[in-house]
């Protein structure tokens, strides 16, 4: 099976409604994941464990998307 990474990362966010972070120097990533389900246990444990600050957010993100669109050419990328 072909390997499809995803990234785990959080952070205190400006305000709770936007996805803008307060200090991105101090983002925390959890980890980089070879399958989904490993992503989303880790997500969720981190999500978890922040519920009562409403200004944490956590995200579980597709690098192989990120991969994948790197290596196309420049115009195929809009």
């Amino acid at each position: 099976m072909a390997e499809h990474l995803h990234i785990v990362f959080g952070g205190e966010l400006v305000t709770p409604s936007e996805n803008v972070f307060k200090d991105p120097e101090t983002i925390h990533v959890v980890g980089i994941f070879a399958d989904r389900k490993s992503a989303y246990d880790a997500w969720k444990t981190e999500a978890q464990r922040t519920v009562d600050n409403a200004h944490m957010r956590y995200f579980l993100g597709d690098l192989q998307q990120l991969m994948d669109a790197s290596t196309q050419a420049p115009e195929a990328q809009d």
